[in-house]
């Protein structure tokens, strides 16, 4: 008999910051409850024409399927 393979887990990337939600909420993508999510760094790495975006962004995403989610981040 074979042994049931575990599915593969996406290693841990280094995330810039996580936020804990207010309310829990549905990711869209994966369906699971989220109590926090995660805030990844995006820099601009190269370009081959006069860019009007800008050189930073962030990005929030799952913390469980890792993917990017809908959302602002402001300064209240």
């Amino acid at each position: 008999m074979d042994e049931p393979q575990e599915e593969a887990v996406a290693p841990c990337r280094e995330v810039e910051a996580e936020y804990q939600l207010e309310y829990p909420v549905k990711c869209p993508h994966c369906g699971e409850e989220l109590d926090v999510v995660r805030v990844v760094r995006l820099l601009r790495s190269k370009v081959n024409f006069t860019s009007m975006l800008p050189r930073r962004g962030r990005v929030i995403s799952c913390p469980l399927c890792q993917k990017i989610l809908s959302a602002e981040l402001s300064v209240a």
